[in-house]
């Protein structure tokens, strides 16, 4: 079992940049991909980005590549979303989530679930 904590939203200007920390406690944090998703008021939840247990692979939403960076320190237990450049079309929630599954990069089958924190990019 995994559990998971966000933290680092927060209010920031167009153009500005936010950095995400999703912290895990359990065992065996190093086995789990782990993935960020967001939603935004009265849309569905959005696959964002991920990384594999490694940290060798990630995956990136086509209108945050570039702009968003997904990293991981196991030793910390820890997977970090860089946000650069943000846009008032980021304003969501943001959750982590963890998985031990294969379509990890497909943004599915994630079994553990974070609280979500707060991004709000004012324009």
């Amino acid at each position: 079992q995994v559990q998971l904590v966000e933290s680092g939203g927060g209010l920031v200007q167009a153009g500005g940049s936010l950095r995400l920390s999703c912290a895990a406690s359990g065992r065996n944090f190093f086995t789990y991909a782990v993935g960020w998703f967001r939603q935004a008021p009265g849309k569905e939840r959005e696959f964002v980005s991920a990384i594999s247990w490694s940290g060798g692979d990630t995956v990136y939403l086509d209108s945050v590549a570039g702009r968003f960076s997904i990293s991981r320190d196991n030793a910390k237990n820890t997977v970090y979303l860089q946000m650069n450049s943000l846009k008032p079309e980021d304003t969501a929630v943001y959750y982590c989530a963890a998985d031990r599954g294969t379509d990890w990069s497909r943004g599915v089958g994630y079994d553990y679930w974070g609280q979500g924190t707060q991004v709000t990019v004012s324009s």
